[in-house]
Parts: C-alpha cells; sequence; structure tokens
C-alpha cells in the first residue's frame, strides 16, 4: 500500500494520459448463464441509474439478474450483513482501510484467478491495481474514479457580480469576504449522507493537508504515524475555519451543514437571485447538479476551478478517489460480473453519461460528453501531485471518528482541542 502511494501520482498520469481510442478486444460476458447476482451498492438518484445501465448489457447477454440494493450507510449496512453471515455477492467497498479489515478477517474473495489479470495489466495502471491489493491478493478492483478540491460556480452568477477564481488560498478567502460584504453567505456546504455524515468535511481537511503540509505529512497522517493534534493537522482544520467557523461565511451556518445532504447541497448556486456562489465537491457532483436542476448546461450553468494552492512548495496538488468493487460469495454470477465491471465497453457506459471517469485507460476521451469532464481529465493529467482520498484509507474505526470530528467542529469550532484529542484517542486504538 505504500508503495502504491508514494508513486500513485505518476500511475494516474499514465492511466489518464494513455486515454485514446483504443481498438478493444471482445470482453463481452457469456450468454445464456442465468440465475442471479446481489450487489450493495453506496449510489442513488442519477448514480444509481448509471450503475443500472452498466450492467443492463450484462443482465441481456447473460440472462442473469443483477439484484441490486442501495444504501447510503454503505459502511454499516455492508459490515451488519458480513458479521451477520449474509453478504451480497458483490458489494461497493467503503475504501482501502475497509477492503483490508473485511480481506484479512477471510471474508473478501481474491479475484486473481478470476480476472483477465494480462488484460488488467495492459488496461490499469499499476497503482489502481495495487490499491486493490491486500497482502499480495487482489481483493478489490477500482470500477470508477472520482477527481476532488473543485469549487464549483454559475459564471454567469459570477461575471453579474465582477467575480474571478482566485489564485491561492488567501485569494479564496478574500473573495468570500467580499461575497459576504455583498449580502450574500460565499458558500454551501452539505455533510449530510446518512450514517457516513461528515464524509464532505473530510475532503476539505484532505486538500487543505495536502497543499498546506504537503504529501509526506498527509502520507503520514493517514497511515498514523502523524497525531491529529499535531501543529500540522491542528493548522489545517484551522484554516478552514476562515470558512465554516465564520459567521456568514456558510449558507445555514453550522446547523445548516450538518442538516443538509451533499447531494442537494449545490442547489442553490443556480438560484435567482443565488443563495450561494460556491460549492466544494468532487467532479461526480455535477450528475446531482443536472439531476436536481432539469435544464442546466455544463460550462454555460456550472463549471469550477481547481482547489488553490496554500504554500508554493507544495502548489499543484490534487486528491483523487474511487469506488472500489469486491466480492463475498464466489459464483459463477459473481465472477462474469466482476469481469464484466472491469471493461472498458461497462466503463464507458457511466463516462458517456456523466459524472464519472474511468480508471481504464481503453476507455477513450471521445467518450467524456462534455468540456468540463475533459477538463477534469486534463486537470488528473497535469497534476504534479496526486494522493488517493486520506479517510479512504484509514482503518474504518478512524474513518468514522474523522467523519464524527468534522460534525463537531462544523457545530461548535471552539471544541476544536478536544476534538483532536479524541481523535488522538482512536487513533492509538485503531491502528
Amino acid at each position: 500500500m505504500s508503495r502504491a502511494m508514494r508513486t500513485l501520482a505518476f500511475g494516474i498520469v499514465a492511466a489518464l494520459a494513455a486515454i485514446a481510442c483504443t481498438p478493444q478486444a471482445d470482453q463481452q460476458p457469456p450468454s445464456g448463464l442465468g440465475g442471479t447476482v446481489s450487489v450493495l451498492v453506496v449510489w442513488g438518484g442519477s448514480e444509481l441509474d448509471s450503475f443500472r445501465a452498466m450492467v443492463a448489457p450484462f443482465e441481456e447477454r447473460t440472462g442473469t439478474t443483477v439484484e441490486i440494493e442501495s444504501t447510503r450507510d454503505l459502511n454499516a449496512v455492508l459490515q451488519t450483513r458480513v458479521e451477520g453471515g449474509n453478504p451480497p455477492d458483490v458489494a461497493g467497498l467503503p475504501g482501502p482501510g475497509q477492503m483490508a479489515e473485511f480481506a484479512r478477517a477471510g471474508k473478501l474473495i481474491d479475484l486473481g484467478s478470476i480476472l483477465n489479470t494480462a488484460a488488467m495489466g495492459q488496461q490499469y495502471a499499476a497503482d489502481w491495481l495495487e490499491l486493490g491489493k491486500v497482502d499480495g491478493k487482489q481483493v478489490g478492483i477500482f470500477i470508477k474514479a472520482s477527481a476532488k478540491g473543485f469549487i464549483w460556480y454559475d459564471p454567469q452568477a459570477w461575471k453579474a457580480k465582477g467575480y474571478e477564481p482566485p489564485s491561492d488560498w488567501d485569494g479564496l478567502i478574500e473573495l468570500s469576504r467580499r461575497m459576504q460584504q455583498d449580502g450574500t453567505a460565499p458558500w454551501c456546504i452539505g455533510l449530510e449522507s446518512g450514517d457516513a455524515s461528515g464524509w464532505p468535511g473530510t475532503d476539505w481537511l484532505e486538500d487543505i493537508v495536502l497543499r498546506q503540509a504537503g504529501p509526506d505529512v498527509y502520507d503520514r497522517w493517514y497511515r498514523g504515524e502523524i497525531k491529529w493534534t499535531s501543529p500540522e493537522i491542528k493548522q489545517a482544520w484551522e484554516t478552514w475555519g476562515e470558512i465554516v467557523a465564520t459567521p456568514r461565511m456558510v449558507l445555514g451556518g453550522g446547523q445548516g451543514m450538518v442538516a443538509t445532504a451533499f447531494q442537494t447541497a449545490g442547489d442553490p448556486l443556480f438560484r435567482d437571485p443565488p443563495g450561494c456562489y460556491m460549492h466544494h465537491q468532487a467532479s461526480f457532483i455535477t450528475d446531482f447538479f443536472v439531476d436536481n436542476t432539469p435544464g442546466l448546461e455544463p460550462g454555460t450553468d456550472f463549471t469550477f476551478f481547481g482547489f488553490p494552492d496554500i504554500e508554493t512548495e507544495h502548489a499543484g496538488g490534487l486528491e483523487v478517489a474511487g469506488d472500489l468493487f469486491g466480492m463475498f460469495n464466489d459464483t459463477p454470477q459473481a465472477r462474469e460480473l466482476m469481469k464484466w465491471l472491469t471493461t472498458p465497453d461497462a466503463q464507458r457506459i457511466w463516462v458517456e453519461r456523466g459524472g464519472a471517469l474511468s480508471p481504464n485507460n481503453q476507455v477513450p476521451d471521445s467518450a467524456y460528453p462534455d468540456d468540463i469532464s475533459r477538463q477534469i481529465g486534463g486537470l488528473l493529467t497535469g497534476a504534479k501531485v496526486a494522493r488517493f482520498d486520506a479517510s479512504d484509507l484509514m482503518p474504518a474505526a478512524m474513518n468514522a471518528a474523522f467523519w464524527s470530528g468534522v460534525l463537531d467542529y462544523a457545530q461548535d469550532p471552539s471544541r476544536l482541542d478536544s476534538i483532536l484529542a479524541e481523535l488522538d484517542r482512536v487513533q492509538a486504538e485503531a491502528y
């Protein structure tokens, strides 16, 4: 895992740069398989619709029914199902950290003899594969990727006010204060996500740590080698506090952040007049924009700028994430579905529908449906330093405590010292 993280930047750049209209071998699933396969996923709404579209050709060709269960509380539901001896055949995994716990408990099937390893080696950068390995065994595979740290806004609303994207963090805070003085909360933030509530705040802090303290501190942090009360990590929370702990900076304040679902948090960008002017979220949020506010056009009604640099020596960082899938029951139907989900043919379906990037380098650039998607791909290939989502790499208990700490801080920033001390306590037990 540590080797993968040291070289992840190069692996991601290589994978995304290799996207081209490459002829693809026939990787269609076998016909006439029949039966059923149960799948547990985290997605809802348009994301779930895109996953259904992704598996539809598999169902049509094989005659197998894919029984999909969707929950925003993936961590809790999956853990309960696995501990109860009733796991789904296939499931989205909360992240590499939790994946490792399931694998070492003997719950995940080794995919090494199931997937076409030769094809996988050609189509995936080595580091995407490495992140799905535990003790040398391939127990997870990424079927979708995203880039994080983008600031979304309505360019027409900005033009009317004369706002311009800032070049650094100080400029972002200056712009936020100007918007505040103009009478509108600059930020919309939503932290609600069922049992996973708080995770959008972890993305903020990860973006800040990467650009403020740098990649080495970032790596030591997710590995549990540096305390949460360390000056570097405490400074990241205080930096975030320039926005979330400052009155009238966020629509609805602390209670509003905690009560607002991440899926709809950006919707006030598109009100007339706007309820806010900026929203921090990963590349997948475009799916929710167009689903929640029909008629929006990428580039015209919404666009983005990258998370601004904080310290010049750590400029050019980018946080990435992805959706891992693992297999809990070894059935013919589960085997064939896992094979299908890793193919460029399957992943192209979601990419063409929007809101997703593909870790498979044989999905061509032409599959991306708009300039926004292609711009994000360009940022991925141009990143000086890329790091995988830190909270997803932490043990489950640490990840859950991180979410909880975010919610506590949003509601009462004065508790920061006690929040960090509690995270230190959990860290000592979780690693």
